[in-house]
Order: structure tokens, then C-alpha cells, then sequence
């Protein structure tokens, strides 16, 4: 599976959910086919930069073999699904496959935006078709039908005929879903209606910058998996996700049919404060200040009414709220707040303890501290203006470390799971807290130069035993810090094999050239260096390989940078000198001898382990039935499955899994349930049990017993350590 940057509206669930934050006005904007004079200049600007520039770490030339790469690209961004456009409308685009590299050249866009226009009505063809599906007698279970949902490499279908063929087996699925999950035929129509009708009004209502954005980014794709354009607000909201922070009323929202609902909000934020607001509230009104004009904001974009929220802290916004559990008619209530700087303390590093009792043949119970780290997230902005106050994951990270040792915690397991990377300064400062000083990535330039990074701090915030926990999903910034910390020898790596994305990216605002004030022509996020570990080994591709390893949960033909097509080769530079802390080779077989052990006992981790296989069998069909007592028959088995394992957790003591109730499949998408609930599920997921996180832990438990009492294991596996228990000095 790849992390394709495609058009929002285009991330379908079986092809026909959309994402909550392209919603928009109902009546849409039009494609005009001629591009504004800024996206003419913005066009040439990123051409060159990353095609007639030597800032790109691998420029290409606009030539003939890149102008193809480019129309499959933005094909690929429209319709990857292959439920649009059909092999009549391929043929016609055909005519501007070779220009496609000119188009970004000069900045002549209208070939993109014919395409663009012709994609939106498309699919208000295929809606107005499955609306119809509706009124039809098709919902007939007892056959052998199936939905074949996998079609990125499925041909482009011949004609309408065949996409119509293709929408009522999804449209069946759909309806199938919703009957499983006991909906009466009157409700599922009204459901699937209000669907399909509001994906049309999603689409419709994509305007000129959507198409602008998703064709530069077709470009900058064929440079590199990780090149990127961002226009003026996409690159504010970056700039907001790495800093954690934003400035307006501490509400997290998202849109339902055609109303901004709020999902959640956020503590210690002006919404917060009030006392006025709680999930599932519904903000129909926008008004600026003591006096600004109120707006209607029904049927606006998620993005253009959260515009018009936020705003300079210590500044007003009135707002006209229906209460959730009112009816959209009654009488809205108007909320006057000072807007402030947020926080978004969800999104930081976190602790916990985890204490693993005495295994039988004696000793005492080990407590081990777990960090579990989303992103390596800073406040760029902050660090530069605001006399040392900024928002850092190292320094998060760094203050957790410090309540550890007040606690007396036996080992620290730092979590980064599902963390995509974030600052590479940060991941230096992170792994210097962990080593007395040294080198901790090596950075080669696209000329061949290559500089060595590193943390020039004398002294550790933690000497003790330290393990990584990866998995897939951990890539750039996480593989540079596990990584290093397997070079040093400085910890234990556990997990499965991350990314493989060993490549360093810059944001460059494109503003600079026109010396323009402001920031009318967006930024570009490039790759400009390739990285490097210490031991001149790089993560590019391979990712990094744990020492312990869990059952893999996808595969690296179906996820990370091994699936990009114009990937960066795997490649590998001299080493640097470098401390060595330890070897764990020695370690490593009774490590897995007593993992082993532990988890054929753990029904947790058992469990877990079938899911993976289930889940992975699952996906390698690439089609589901619709046949209904076949799929009930599916259900009923999860169902009696996960009655079996909560009813065997209380016999053995465990934790309840808080989502095992409502894990059955509803048959609705996100925006379809009610919001309140919705978001009590998602931090209700938070504290489900965990078993590779508890494993890890008795892992890292398991190498302090083993150390601390083999003296002589531990001379060859620390030979720097000073007392048992240090593991760095």
C-alpha cells in the first residue's frame, strides 16, 4: 500500500467515503480553464527549484520519460480507485500526456484543469447513478456475488457500462453493511442517500486551488516520494501540527452533512473556559470582533469555516451554536470568546508505568517507564523568537525522563509506534539525552558533500536500560533515533522493521525569489540530503531492523518506501567513530528464548497475533462477499469471538477491552455517526490493552535480570557499564 499524495476526495472507503475536511459550499466553484496569474508564477518557481536548480537533492529534467510519469501521477491523485474515469476518457487525455511537463514549465494549466473539470463530472455522474441504485430492487443477498474493492491495478473500465457495473456491486456492499448492522431497509435508503449526495457536494464544491495543488503535487512526485507542494494554507497548517499550538477558541471540529460539528474541546482553551460547549455542538454562525458581520457558515468548507475561527490570540469571534441534541431549526445561541494561544497537549509525549512482577524462580518486580512519542514535533517559529520558551519533543521527552528517575523506574521503553517523523533536530537532541556526545546521523548532500550531526552536550538525562518500540509506521526522524541508538549499542530495538524512509526534507517558502511580502506563492517541502547512521548504514528502503522482532503486521511489499516506484536507491557511506556502549548479540537468544515463552502463554499477545494473520489473509483476497449469510455468518463468529475474549479476561483478571461492546461493524463512515460518541470511542480506543507495549516492557525487564545477575553475560554485553543498571555513562 502506498502513501499516495492524491486528492482528498479521492480517499475512498470501498470508494465512496470522503474525508471530513473538503466539504464545502453546496453550490461548488467552477474550473476555470485558464490558471491565475499567482499560480502561473508558483508553477514556474517550483519547476525551478526541483528541475533547473541544484537544491533538489535528485533534480530531474522536464523531459518526455517525466511528462508521462506526471499525467499517471495526477491520474493516480483523481481516481487511484479506477471508478471514474473510464479507458474512452484515458484515450482522450492522451493528447496531454507529452505536455504535461511544459504545462509546469511555463505554467499553462488548462490541460490539467480540462482533466480536473471533466473528473468532477464524472463523478457527479456516478452519484446521480448511485442515488438511482436506491430506488432499484438489486438488494437480493443469496447469490455468490462479490465487490472486488482492490483496483489500483485493475484496467480503467471500458465505458460507463462497465463503471455502472462496477458502482451497484460497491452500492450493494454498502447496503449489505448497513442491514448486517440491523438497519431497516427505509433507514438504509435515507442513509445511503444523504451519502452519496453529500460526496457529491464535496466534489462539486473542489475550486481552482484543488486542482492547482493536486497537479504540482503529480509534479513534485515524479521528483520524489517525499517532494511536496503546500499552498499558502496548507503550509500554515504544517507549520501548526509541528508546533503543536494554534491560535483561536481550543475546539477540535469536523463536518456532518453540511454543519461544522465540534468533535472535541480542547482543556485549558477559550471553548474550554466558558463552560458553554460540548461535543456534537453544531456552529452555524461566524461573526469577526464585537461588531463584524455574522455569516452564515452552513454548507461552507471544513477548512474556510475553521478560518474563520481562528485568529490572533486576545482578539473576538462570535459564534451562533445549536446545541447537539437540538433540532437544526431551533434557535441558535450566541457565544462571544477571546481567542488564545492553544496548546494541543493530545498530540505530546506522554508516560506511563508499567510494573512486571517477579518471575518464579525469584527477584523482585521491575518497573518499567514507557514514553510513548506521536511525532518529533518543535516550534520552528518559537525557538527562533521567543527567548527559549518553545514547544520540543526532546525537552517533553527530557521532563518525563526526569519524574522516571524520581520514581526509581527499573528501564524506559520509548514508544514510536506510528510516529512519522517530524524535526530532524530533534531527533538529535532526542538521542542526545540518551548518550554522553557523538555523532548521530550523517547528511550527504545531492553534490556527494557529507556532514556528520551530532550531540555536542556532555552527559546523559537517562543512563539506565533503555528499548525502542517500532513498528511500519515508524519512518525518517524515528529511524535516525532507533537507529543510532542500535549503532551506539545503547539500547534494545523492538518491533517490527520501520519505513525505510532515509531521506532529509527542507520547507522552502517560494515567496523568496519574488521578494514578495506575505506569502501569496505557498512553499515547497523538498528532499535535499539523503541521511546516514553512524555506522554509515543507511535506513533508506531497508529500514531498521529490531533485534526483537513481533509478527509483521504489513507487508513491505504492500507499505513503506520499498512501494514507491522512484524511491531512493539503499546505500551505504563510511562510518564515523562512535562510541559503542554495548553488544547485545550475546543477549539476544534468551531474549527470544524467554519472549518466546512468555507470549505462548499471553493471551493478549495470542490474540493479537491471530487478528494480524486473520487481517492479513483478509486484505490478500482484495474482494469481499455479498452474500448475506455468508457475511452474517462472518459477523457472528467476530461477534462470539470477542465475547469469548472479554468473558476470558475476566476469568484471568485482565483488563477489559472498553471497545469490545462496539468493535461490530456499524456500516457507517465517519461523518455519519453521532459526533459525541463517536469521540468517546476514540479515547476510549486509547486505553485498550496493549500487549506489544507489555512485552516490550518485560523484554527490556527480561535484559536488566539477565544483566544484573550474569556478571560475566554483562561484561560482554556492557562492557562500559560502571554498576549494574547503567548502561550508558
Amino acid at each position: 500500500m502506498k502513501l499516495n499524495r492524491i486528492v482528498p476526495v479521492t480517499l475512498v472507503a470501498l470508494a465512496l467515503a470522503l474525508p471530513l475536511g473538503f466539504m464545502a459550499h453546496a453550490d461548488g466553484d467552477a474550473i476555470p480553464g485558464a490558471p491565475t496569474a499567482e499560480q502561473t508564477t508558483t508553477s514556474r518557481l517550483v519547476y525551478g527549484l526541483l528541475s533547473d536548480s541544484r537544491y533538489a537533492y535528485r533534480p530531474r529534467p522536464l523531459d518526455a520519460t517525466m511528462s508521462s510519469e506526471i499525467f499517471d501521477h495526477y491520474l493516480e491523485a483523481l481516481d487511484g480507485a479506477k471508478l471514474f474515469f473510464t479507458a474512452q476518457d484515458i484515450a482522450r487525455f492522451r493528447a496531454h500526456e507529452s505536455g504535461m511537463g511544459d504545462s509546469v514549465r511555463s505554467g499553462n494549466l488548462e490541460p490539467a484543469y480540462t482533466i480536473f473539470a471533466l473528473y468532477k463530472r464524472r463523478v457527479a455522474d456516478r452519484v446521480a447513478y448511485a442515488r438511482g441504485l436506491l430506488k432499484q430492487d438489486i438488494f437480493d443477498f443469496t447469490g455468490n456475488d462479490r465487490w472486488e474493492y482492490d483496483r489500483e491495478d485493475a484496467p480503467w473500465a471500458a465505458d460507463a457500462a462497465a463503471l455502472d457495473a462496477l458502482w451497484k456491486q460497491s452500492v450493494r456492499n454498502d447496503w449489505l453493511r448497513l442491514k448486517l448492522a440491523g438497519k431497516k431497509p427505509d433507514e438504509i435508503r435515507k442513509t445511503l442517500d444523504r451519502r452519496y449526495l453529500n460526496m457529491g457536494n464535496n466534489v462539486a464544491a473542489l475550486n481552482q486551488e484543488d486542482a492547482f495543488q493536486s497537479f504540482l503535487n503529480a509534479y513534485t512526485s515524479t521528483v520524489d516520494p517525499h517532494t511536496d507542494y503546500m499552498n499558502p494554507r496548507t503550509a500554515k497548517l504544517f507549520t501548526q501540527s509541528m508546533s503543536l499550538s494554534l491560535e483561536g477558541i481550543g475546539a477540535q471540529l469536523q463536518k456532518q452533512d453540511d454543519v461544522v460539528v465540534i468533535r472535541e474541546v480542547i482543556a485549558g482553551g477559550p471553548a474550554a473556559m466558558s463552560g458553554k460547549f460540548k461535543a456534537g455542538d453544531r456552529i452555524v454562525g461566524v461573526g469577526q470582533g464585537a461588531s463584524g458581520a455574522m455569516e452564515d457558515v452552513v454548507g461552507w468548507r471544513l477548512d474556510d469555516v475553521v478560518e474563520k475561527i481562528k485568529g490572533p490570540k486576545d482578539t473576538q469571534v462570535r459564534l451562533d451554536v445549536i446545541p447537539g441534541e437540538a433540532t437544526l431549526d431551533s434557535t441558535p445561541v450566541r457565544i462571544v470568546l477571546t481567542r488564545a494561544r492553544i496548546k494541543l497537549e493530545e498530540q505530546a509525549a506522554k508516560s506511563e508505568i508499567i510494573t512486571l512482577p517477579a518471575p518464579a524462580t525469584g527477584g523482585a518486580d521491575k518497573r518499567i517507564g514507557v514514553i510513548k512519542l506521536p511525532a518529533f514535533y518543535q516550534d520552528f517559529e518559537g525557538r527562533r523568537t521567543r527567548n527559549g520558551e518553545y514547544t520540543s519533543a526532546t525537552r517533553d521527552v527530557a521532563r518525563l525522563l526526569q519524574q522516571f528517575r524520581t520514581d526509581g523506574v527499573d528501564g524506559v521503553v520509548l514508544d514510536l509506534r506510528n510516529n512519522g517523523g517530524g524535526s530532524l533536530n530533534e531527533a538529535i537532541e532526542l538521542t542526545g539525552l540518551f548518550i554522553d556526545k557523538g555523532p548521530v546521523v550523517q547528511v550527504r548532500e545531492s553534490g556527494g558533500r557529507v556532514s556528520v550531526e551530532g550531540d555536542r552536550t556532555p552527559g546523559v538525562s537517562w543512563d539506565g536500560p533503555l528499548a525502542v518500540l517500532i513498528n511500519r509506521s515508524s519512518a525518517s526522524a524515528s529511524e535516525i533515533f532507533a537507529g543510532a541508538i542500535q549503532d551506539y549499542g545503547r539500547g534494545l530495538v523492538i518491533g517490527e522493521t520501520s519505513f525505510g524512509k532515509g531521506t532529509v526534507q527542507n520547507i522552502v517558502p517560494l515567496d523568496r525569489w519574488p521578494a514578495n511580502e506575505g506569502d501569496k506563492y505557498g512553499h515547497v517541502k523538498l528532499t535535499i540530503a539523503q541521511f546516514f547512521l553512524p555506522g554509515g548504514s543507511s535506513t533508506q528502503n531497508k529500514g531498521v531492523v529490531p533485534d526483537v522482532a513481533f509478527p509483521v503486521t504489513v507487508d513491505a511489499s504492500e507499505f513503506g518506501e520499498s512501494t514507491y516506484d522512484n524511491a531512493l536507491e539503499w546505500r551505504q557511506i563510511a562510518a564515523v567513530p562512535h562510541q559503542r556502549y554495548g553488544d547485545f548479540g550475546p543477549l539476544l537468544p534468551k531474549l527470544e528464548a524467554l519472549h518466546g515463552a512468555r507470549v505462548a502463554a499471553d493471551k493478549e499477545f495470542q490474540w493479537w497475533s491471530a487478528d494480524v494473520a486473520e487481517f492479513r489473509a483478509e486484505r490478500a483476497k482484495k474482494y469481499v462477499s455479498l452474500n448475506e449469510a455468508e457475511r452474517r455468518a462472518e459477523r457472528d463468529r467476530d461477534e462470539a469471538k470477542r465475547k469469548q475474549r472479554q468473558e476470558e479476561r475476566k476469568t484471568l483478571g485482565l483488563a477489559l477491552d472498553p471497545l469490545a461492546e462496539s468493535s461490530t461493524d456499524d456500516g457507517l463512515h465517519a461523518g455519519e455517526r453521532n459526533v459525541a460518541e463517536d469521540a468517546a470511542r476514540e479515547k476510549a480506543a486509547e486505553k485498550r490493552p496493549d500487549p506489544l507495549l507489555r512485552e516490550s516492557a518485560a523484554i527490556l525487564a527480561d535484559a536488566v535480570r539477565l544483566l544484573n545477575n550474569d556478571r560475566q553475560l554483562s561484561a560482554q554485553v556492557l562492557p562500559e557499564s560502571t554498576a549494574p543498571g547503567r548502561w550508558a555513562q
